[in-house]
This record gives C-alpha cells, sequence and structure tokens, in this order.
C-alpha cells in the first residue's frame, strides 16, 4: 500500500446521521484502499423519535435543538476542511408530519443538503458497516440495528447483503406503549404482544437463510452487549466491538432492568445515561427478536450508519478523485450531482456542447480564460437540476442546490458563479441582491454575465431538448453576430428559442444577433 499512499491523496469526508435518538457526526481522513482515520466523532441525543412518536410531528423547540446541532456539526466539519458533507435523516424524520419543512429549515440554515432515506437504504448502509467491521467468515448473519424509530433487520455474508427490511419498532415508538416506571405486568404484555406480531413473520421469512451469527448495532444494542459482559465478569470491556454475549446473561440484565424506576436504572454499569428511559423498550426487543429467530448469543458492533455513509461515499470515489486532478475531480462531482438530481443528462450535455462551441467562436468578444470556459460547461450540465424540486422555480431550486450539493474541487468563487449562471439561465438579469453573485468582484460580474449571455443562447438553442442543433458556425461583425445552424431536421423552434434568449447577448456584446439555418439562410430575425 505505500506505492499507493505516495501516488495518491487523501479525501476528509464528513458523515452525519440524523438518527431517532441521537444525531451523530464522524469526520474522517479516507484513502484511496478504502480505510479511513478518525478524525471528529460527537454525538447529540435529540430524542426526535420519542417527540415524532407523541405528536406525529416535531416540534417547533425540537426542530430548533436539531438546527442549533447541524449547524454545528456542519462547522465543525467545515473547519476540518472536508470536501464533502453527507447528512442523512432517517425513521423520526422520515415519518413526521412536517418532515419536509424541517428538512428545508435545516437545509438553509446549517448550509448542507440533508438527504431523507429509505428504511431498505439505511439497512444497506448500516449492513456495509458491519461487514467492514465484523469478521463473518462465508456464513450469513442475521443483524439488528435498533434505532428510536425503526430496527433494520439484515441477512447477508461478508460478500453481500442477502435480504434486509426496516419496520417501526424502534425504542422510541415501543416506550409510548410502556405506561408505568417500573413497567407492569400490563406493560410488558402490550409491548411483548406488538413486537411479536411484527416480527414474527419476519423470523420465518429469515430463517430458510439458517443465520451462524446475529450482531446488534447502535447504541441501545451496544449498551446491552456491554451490560451483559458486566453481569458476566464485571468488567466493563472497553470495546464491545466483536464481543459476544450469551442470551443467558442478557436475561439476566433484562430481568434487572425491568425491576427498576428509572431513577436507578440511569445507574446501571454499562448503560448510557441518557439512555435509561428507553432501555427497557430496547431490552424487551432484544429478549423477544432472541426469542423468535432462536438466538443463544449476540455479538455487538460500534460501527453503524454514520460509518456506512462513509464507506458509501469512498466507494462512490473513484481513482480521478484520489489523483488530485483538479478538473477532473470537478467534473467528476458535477456529473454525480445532476444524477442525484435525475437531471436530463441529454439536454445538459448538448447545452454544454453547443455552449463550448459559442464560446471558442466567440473569444474576440467575450475574451474570458480557458477556466471560464470550464465553468460554462458545468453551468449548463447543471441548468436545469432544480427540476428535482419542482419544475416552477427551478432555477432558484436549482441555485440552491449548487450551493449546497457538496460539489468538490471548487473554489466558492467557483461555485457563486455556477449558482448565478443556473439561477438567472432562464431570463431575468442578475441582481446584487442575490448574494452569491453580489458578493462577486466586480469584473468577475461583468465576466459572469458574458458567460450568462452565452449559456442563455444554448439552451435557446435546444429548446426542444431533442438536439436537433448538429452545429454551430459564429460570425463576427463590426455590428452583429451571425448564427448559422446545422441539423437534419426543422429548426424552426430551436432558432425561436436563441431569439427569445438573445436579448443579454446583444447588450452585452453591443451588437446584434441574427440566427440562421444552414438549410435556410435567409430566415435570420
Amino acid at each position: 500500500m505505500n506505492s499507493v499512499a505516495a501516488e495518491y491523496r487523501t479525501i476528509r469526508l464528513a458523515a452525519i446521521d440524523m438518527g431517532s435518538n441521537s444525531f451523530h457526526l464522524l469526520v474522517v481522513e479516507a484513502h484511496p484502499d478504502g480505510h479511513f482515520d478518525t478524525l471528529v466523532s460527537e454525538k447529540e441525543m435529540l430524542g426526535l423519535g420519542e417527540v415524532v412518536a407523541k405528536h406525529g410531528f416535531i416540534t417547533e423547540e425540537a426542530a430548533e435543538r436539531a438546527i442549533d446541532t447541524m449547524r454545528r456539526f456542519t462547522m465543525i466539519a467545515r473547519s476540518k476542511n472536508v470536501e464533502e458533507i453527507t447528512a442523512c435523516a432517517t425513521s423520526a424524520i422520515r415519518d413526521a408530519e412536517n418532515s419536509s419543512e424541517v428538512v428545508t429549515r435545516i437545509s438553509e440554515e446549517a448550509e448542507v443538503l440533508v438527504e431523507v432515506i429509505s428504511g431498505q437504504t439505511e439497512a444497506r448502509l448500516i449492513f456495509g458497516a458491519i461487514k467492514a467491521s465484523i469478521t463473518m467468515s462465508q456464513v450469513p448473519i442475521v443483524g439488528f440495528d435498533l434505532g428510536g424509530g425503526s430496527v433494520e433487520i439484515m441477512v447477508g455474508n461478508q460478500q453481500e447483503m442477502l435480504w434486509a427490511t426496516s419496520v417501526k419498532l424502534g425504542v422510541a415508538r415501543l416506550a409510548t406503549l410502556i405506561y408505568d416506571d417500573p413497567p407492569s405486568p400490563s406493560d410488558v404484555l402490550r409491548v411483548r404482544n406488538h413486537i411479536t406480531d411484527v416480527l414474527g413473520p419476519i423470523a420465518k421469512e429469515v430463517g430458510p437463510f439458517q443465520p451462524q451469527l446475529a450482531v446488534g448495532s447502535s447504541g441501545t444494542l451496544c449498551d446491552l452487549v456491554r451490560m451483559a459482559e458486566i453481569h458476566r465478569s464485571g468488567r466493563n470491556p472497553s470495546s464491545v466491538n466483536q464481543l459476544t454475549v450469551q442470551r443467558s446473561d442478557l436475561l439476566a440484565v433484562h430481568h434487572e432492568i425491568m425491576e427498576l424506576p428509572l431513577s436507578q436504572r440511569s445507574q446501571m454499569k454499562g448503560l448510557e445515561r441518557r439512555r435509561s428511559g428507553l432501555i427497557t423498550a430496547g431490552s424487551m426487543f432484544l429478549t423477544v427478536a432472541m426469542e423468535l429467530f432462536d438466538l443463544d448469543n449476540l455479538t455487538g458492533c460500534e460501527w453503524a450508519l454514520r460509518e456506512g455513509i462513509v464507506l458509501d461515499a469512498i466507494a462512490r470515489h473513484d481513482l480521478v478523485d484520489w489523483s488530485g486532478e483538479e478538473s477532473l475531480i470537478r467534473q467528476k462531482s458535477v456529473l454525480a450531482l445532476t444524477r442525484k438530481c435525475e437531471s436530463n443528462s441529454s439536454h445538459g450535455r448538448h447545452v454544454a456542447f453547443l455552449a463550448t462551441q459559442l464560446f471558442d467562436q466567440t473569444t474576440e468578444l467575450h475574451k474570458l480564460a480557458p477556466a471560464d470556459r470550464e465553468l460554462l460547461e458545468h453551468a449548463s450540465l447543471l441548468h436545469d437540476i432544480g427540476e428535482h424540486v419542482s419544475v416552477s422555480g427551478h432555477h432558484k431550486h436549482g441555485a440552491y442546490l449548487i450551493e449546497h450539493g457538496g460539489l468538490r474541487g471548487f473554489t466558492p468563487e467557483d461555485i457563486a458563479i455556477l449558482a448565478t449562471l443556473v439561477r438567472f439561465h432562464r431570463g431575468s438579469d442578475p441582481k446584487t441582491s442575490f448574494d452569491p453573485f453580489g458578493h462577486l468582484p466586480t469584473e468577475r460580474q461583468k465576466e459572469t454575465l458574458r458567460l450568462l449571455a452565452i449559456l442563455r443562447l444554448a439552451d435557446g438553442l435546444d429548446r426542444g431538448h431533442s438536439s436537433l442543433v448538429e452545429d454551430v458556425t459564429v460570425e463576427i461583425e463590426a455590428s452583429k453576430v451571425r448564427l448559422i445552424l446545422s441539423g437534419t431536421s426543422d429548426l424552426d423552434l430551436e432558432r425561436w428559442g436563441a431569439r427569445h434568449k438573445r436579448p443579454l447577448f446583444e447588450k452585452i456584446f453591443d451588437r446584434s444577433l441574427e440566427i440562421a439555418s444552414s438549410e435556410h439562410p435567409s430566415l435570420s430575425n
């Protein structure tokens, strides 16, 4: 690995797991061989799962706590010069009635793009962390990741995940079924019946895989593994990763948990104090799960969603990213964002083709640098990504996505120019009240307007999103510029689109613009 380390650089990444019990930040130095070194690990217990379980929505107070935490986490991550931040929201936010409003507020106020992931995606990321952290050889394992809102159940081996599901049996949800402290016999019966009803069919479905190892990840199950080991040996282990405990020891801890009120549970060795209110629900889940899945022991895994997010981010990078070649890094980052936003890639690519043709043939007018050509090409690829949010106002959404989409390899000034080009590609001219444009130096504002004039023309030349214009020839005269379009089809719509988008070009370059086609050179108005 020394040759790889010498040839390629490292990448700093941040992962934020916006869980139902707690938010976790992990900042790492990632290496091309897939391993990473932890730089920062932070956790904030927010209890969103309990809030959503009680109200059905995230209250204003809870939302403010979440925003403050995310603002602090992103500030820490950026202070470490990370190249990208991946923030994933899970069950509580996913299920809250006001999910979209809260996610929008967090994204805007913490300046980070928040992705609300499905339970299946959550399971895939968690299993990636488990198989990178636990030795499972070739035998199948069954993994449980018990969060506040949901539990992810996964079956797989060292090569792949074979099966997975996510069900709403998180500890915060189960805790709403417990009325007494400590839980009364009726509480226990109520919770056990509910868990059995949900897990019973899943246990039957998992049975044919014949898992040979059970793994528990995330805080609640890791605490229970730690407490069982303390019960068995009297030793509080420094780590529970790959530590296996017996069902009998887990049951002994379970009985003690169920007999103690909160004030005494919070003093139990091995239990994180802030988790003492939900540990009764967690222990009941584990007890019933081990019965239904016929498990004799449980192995702890300290890696979970946040590590899975990091590993997934590393896997998305190829040797281009590790090489340090800035132009290739920028290109790959732009294409990744267009894919993430499910943008019309064929239209974006054709607009980029037309825009760079126009740029190359009008250098005597715009006098811009090669680096500006690259920005124009990227803006062309990105100009419609806002349609992922809404077709109406997609130029505004697109600018926001560029500012907060984690594009790599670009300077803040580059991002400001890209955001301006996308924000104003439709028609209205940039105003200094639009912060990214307003904070650019005056000369860069003028250069951005020249790029915008070209981008608008290129977009107009593919008005029908059909890539009918195959070539553009530019003729420059003292008082006018003439575009001659080539293509095998009728280009009336494309000529109309360019005429519609030409006012800024004419204003910036102080020349009238005529658009003709090679088949009809006289049609130029």
